[in-house]
């Protein structure tokens, strides 16, 4: 038998750690500071809530993101699978992990390929920002969206991630103006995206200015990779390294605030702590347009398909029942007037 291939072997390993470890970030996301203001009276018919919405071109009935989590490893292909088809029965987005390992590794592409299981999902693609200082540039971009047929492109950012591992990619200078030569040529959007740490206010107006066409904000509060690193390290120095940093980052709720305030013009999809439909629906009053979910969705997608239905609905529910009883009849409606901050 082959030695598996490192890359892949970290896939696997990412799997099999945030399914059995505890690797959540030191902070929480922030979002348990707001409440909603809740209407005795909505003066609404809850079979009448509107949650859908329509962004790049694709229809949602809610705004669910499957955010990205794997790929490149063999366990990964069937949880993509299984995530697409949930999503193209509930009709949400979703985004595949990196995808670098089928760039680098063609036989790896099918673990990646959902786009027959969700014909009509908003589906994004996804490399490493800093992959452009390291050879990548807009025909690797261009081949990761055409691999799955994605919608759009998630330029991930994983500084930290890179910091705290053993070879890591670490030449983040320059890149401001290698996205924004990316954003002038490629033919889908292209969505900048943190990892766990989230997105200040200086890099919203940064990567807009960049050409960015939405921002996901991944603050902290949920998994902190920094944690899913320390328990792969291979020697104490690197693992203490690693775990020195489970406190780091710009809480969910605080980034959402952030990106809003200095680049009002771009969607905002809101990830890092979201356990569930109210969550998401604090994040749209603060001003996202999506929350997105990695750890619930992963879970459910270990035992099969219809346990991220049944996810998906219950997170849809949830969302529907905070717009009913704070009486916002559709998503425009659900904004700052309705939470108070305890």
């Amino acid at each position: 038998m082959s030695k598996v291939a490192p890359i892949e072997e970290r896939k696997a390993d990412h799997i099999k750690i945030n399914l059995e470890k505890d690797v959540k970030s030191g902070l929480d996301s922030g979002l348990e500071r707001y409440r909603f203001i809740h209407e005795a009276l909505p003066e609404l018919d809850l079979e009448r809530i509107d949650a859908s919405l329509s962004l790049f071109g694709r229809a949602m009935n809610a705004p669910i993101l499957i955010s990205s989590m794997t790929g490149g490893a063999r366990e990964a292909g069937q949880i993509n699978q299984r995530l697409a088809q949930a999503a193209q029965e509930c009709r949400i987005a979703m985004g595949v992990g990196s995808q670098r390992a089928a760039l680098e590794r063609p036989e790896q592409a099918e673990t990646f390929k959902v786009r027959k299981a969700a014909p009509d999902i908003l589906l994004f693609a996804n490399i490493g920002a800093v992959q452009l200082n390291y050879g990548y540039g807009l025909d690797e971009c261009r081949r990761a969206v055409e691999m799955i047929e994605a919608d759009a492109l998630y330029l991930h950012l994983n500084a930290i991630q890179e910091a705290v591992q053993p070879g890591g990619d670490t030449n983040f200078a320059g890149l401001a103006k290698k996205i924004e030569a990316l954003c002038a040529k490629l033919e889908v959007p292209v969505v900048a995206k943190e990892v766990g740490w989230g997105i200040s206010a200086r890099t919203a107006k940064l990567l807009a200015e960049c050409g960015v066409q939405a921002i996901d904000v991944a603050g902290a509060g949920g998994t902190s990779w920094s944690q899913v690193e320390m328990h792969r390290a291979p020697d104490e120095f690197t693992r203490g390294l690693a775990a020195s940093f489970i406190d780091w980052g710009i809480p969910t709720a605080d980034s959402i605030l952030q990106v809003r305030q200095a680049a009002p013009e771009l969607p905002v999809f809101a990830s890092g702590g979201i356990k569930d439909g109210l969550d998401i629906a604090k994040s749209i009053a603060l001003g996202a347009t999506l929350g997105g979910m990695a750890g619930p969705f992963l879970k459910a997608a270990a035992a099969s398909a219809e346990s991220v239905v049944e996810t998906i609905r219950l997170t849809q529910r949830q969302i529907e029942i905070a717009m009913f009883a704070s009486g916002a009849g559709k998503l425009a409606e659900l904004g700052m007037e309705k939470l108070i901050k305890i």
